[in-house]
């Protein structure tokens, strides 16, 4: 006879991706805890603003206190690793309850947001600014 499941061992899955940061998310019921890579949220983030940008998929949802959040995310800086861990937040949710699609997509968090930075082109100083221009 096959072991039981208990809603503990059930894990949603969701990846996201901002500016150079791939985040894996993984969301199990619980209260509402965040760990980024083993460290508490308000820990590993420098700013609340970004751990409430983190968390917004949560709030619109209403689900912040019905899931433990685990994220493992690399490459970036803080600001693109929150909006990498936001994004697989939003698709873990998607697994969860494909209901929640439509607020979710109304305020904009399943979609990827592909600005990147520009490579830097030959004869430029940057990807667009040029030498100064001198007359004599």
């Amino acid at each position: 006879m096959p072991a039981k499941k208990k809603a503990q061992d059930v894990v949603y899955y969701g990846t996201g991706r901002r500016k150079s940061s791939i985040a894996r998310v993984y969301l199990t019921p619980g209260k509402g805890t965040i760990v980024v890579n083993g460290r508490d949220v308000n820990e590993y983030m420098p700013y609340p603003t970004l751990v409430m940008d983190l968390k917004q998929p949560l709030v619109l949802t209403s689900s912040e206190d019905k899931f433990d959040v685990k994220a493992t995310v690399y490459g970036g800086g803080f600001t693109g690793q929150a909006g990498a861990i936001r994004l697989g937040i939003a698709r873990a949710l998607l697994n969860v309850t494909p209901e929640m699609r439509k607020p979710l997509k109304v305020a904009g968090m399943l979609t990827r947001d592909s600005r990147a930075k520009e490579r830097k082109k030959y004869g430029l100083k940057a990807a667009r600014r040029a030498p100064q221009f001198s007359k004599r």
